[in-house]
């Protein structure tokens, strides 16, 4: 099928995936028309949960296998929005609705270039593609929970808005609560370690500290204090303050070094991950890959957004049409030229190394 015809086809699904609500865990409808899609193309597919995947149609045992991978669910849209998030409108070249820049976009080019080589004979890489769930959420029934569903990936493609530049490296993230105690005390009485006032020193600290490794791709390690909560009534001065610490992981560390690291030397009471298993992620510069990216012209950099390559473990890029910094905001949009530039570049980008 014509790159054209691919591009008509891969925007009317657009269309209907932003006219459909599909928030994370809640992203059934959305999976149908995915698997409309395949039907359309003759393309045998699975479905696992809200997870729609397939293989080429000459998956070979023994070839290296290349993931393409998006995600079809959504956050909630922003209250700021002034159209319907769910009515896909296009003016002056921008095609508006929830989702449609993160990470529809990204998603509908991807299924359009593997409809392109899915019957294609004698390629150097076996292709899977998968559309998933609970990115937004970093859910259990995601892209994590496929891995030992679909074929071995030696390599992958993540669908995410990166204005078609090649992003080399992801931060991880790893998010803490923590804790600053106190004496507590009626507020009408002297008290010299009341926790909120204690808090002023942690705080400073938080703002203040640099991690020692820095990194050429992704750059210094970013912690942010992100949530404070303390206290119950206006008259009583309470025992502890409660935080929330969002720190970005460079690819210098393990999130389980940053983990040991605060825990080691953060003026807190106590500071405890909620979880460790959103690493970063990245891929070798000189893996064939970026290379054939390169020599398409296009650039590279680190990217501090997380998306779904945390769940990968082997070599992974990240790119896709639309620009990251219209991801969740109000009336979110993708111009209609940026999903024609995906699927060429996409297919360009596989030809080279298939």
């Amino acid at each position: 099928m014509k790159k054209k015809e691919l591009t008509n086809k891969a925007l009317a699904l657009l269309k209907s995936l932003i006219e459909t609500p599909s928030f994370s865990s809640e992203e059934g409808n959305t999976a149908l028309l995915i698997e409309d899609w395949f039907k359309l193309f003759k393309i045998d597919y699975k479905r696992t949960k809200n997870n729609v995947w397939a293989i080429n149609r000459y998956f070979e045992e023994g070839k290296p296998t290349l993931l393409l991978n998006s995600h079809h669910d959504t956050v909630k849209p922003n209250k700021g929005y002034t159209k319907d998030p769910f009515k896909a409108i296009i003016e002056d070249d921008k095609l508006y609705g929830l989702g449609s820049n993160d990470a529809g976009g990204c998603l509908v080019s991807l299924l359009a270039t593997f409809a392109y080589f899915y019957d294609k004979k004698k390629l150097e890489y076996n292709l899977v593609i998968v559309a998933s769930a609970e990115e937004e959420s970093s859910g259990p029934n995601g892209l994590n929970s496929m891995l030992s569903i679909i074929p071995k990936v030696d390599v992958a493609i993540v669908g995410e808005p990166t204005l078609m530049k090649l992003a080399i490296a992801e931060k991880g993230l790893v998010v803490f609560d923590a804790k600053v105690k106190g004496t507590p005390s009626h507020a009408a009485h002297s008290n010299n370690d009341n926790a909120i006032y204690n808090t002023i020193e942690v705080l400073q600290w938080f703002n203040s500290y640099q991690f020692e490794k820095k990194s050429p791709v992704l750059g210094d390690v970013k912690m942010t204090v992100t949530q404070i909560n303390a206290g119950k009534q206006h008259n009583a001065v309470p025992a502890e303050v409660d935080l929330v610490i969002d720190v970005r992981v460079n690819d210098k560390y393990s999130n389980e070094e940053i983990a040991q690291i605060l825990q080691k030397k953060s003026p807190c009471t106590s500071i405890e991950p909620r979880s460790l298993h959103l690493n970063s992620s990245s891929i070798p510069i000189n893996h064939e890959l970026v290379q054939a990216g390169i020599e398409l012209g296009r650039e590279t950099y680190g990217s501090p957004t997380l998306s779904d390559q945390a769940a990968l473990s082997c070599p992974s890029l990240k790119l896709g049409p639309g620009d990251s910094t219209r991801s969740h905001t109000a009336d979110e949009f993708i111009y209609v030229a940026e999903i024609e530039e995906g699927i060429d570049i996409y297919i360009e980008l596989l030809k080279k190394i298939l």
